[in-house]
């Protein structure tokens, strides 16, 4: 069992979008990773804007979590991918900038800040 952290949604929540998730998957061999945590990591990367590779330790190693945002994401029905329809339908929202945003602008402040004196 892992520590909860504020992106995560609850397990009921995923319960309803676990086909949908599911359908986005060849099935070539038994999955040796729970799903829940998977989605709970790119939940963390997309609020929180940290590098795939800086993941917390209690979410399932960084390339099989980069696997399965990389097959979620691509494109199927029309416009939306898998993870968007996901996203949808769970009703997760996404912080209005991620962490990557905020320190660009807090870099950027910086810079005005240097060049007015």
């Amino acid at each position: 069992m892992r520590k909860p952290y504020d992106s995560d949604i609850s397990r009921e929540r995923f319960e309803e979008i676990r086909p949908l998730l599911e359908s986005g998957r060849w099935k070539t061999k038994p999955r040796r990773v729970d799903l829940y945590d998977v989605f709970c990591a790119v939940l963390y990367v997309l609020r929180s804007g940290c590098q795939w590779r800086l993941l917390p330790q209690e979410f399932p190693k960084w390339r099989t979590v980069y696997s399965y945002w990389a097959r979620w994401s691509g494109s199927e029905e029309g416009d939306k991918s898998v993870l968007e329809r996901a996203l949808k339908k769970c009703g997760w929202r996404g912080p209005r900038e991620t962490g990557a945003q905020r320190l660009a602008h807090a870099i950027d402040r910086g810079r005005a800040e240097r060049e007015e004196h």
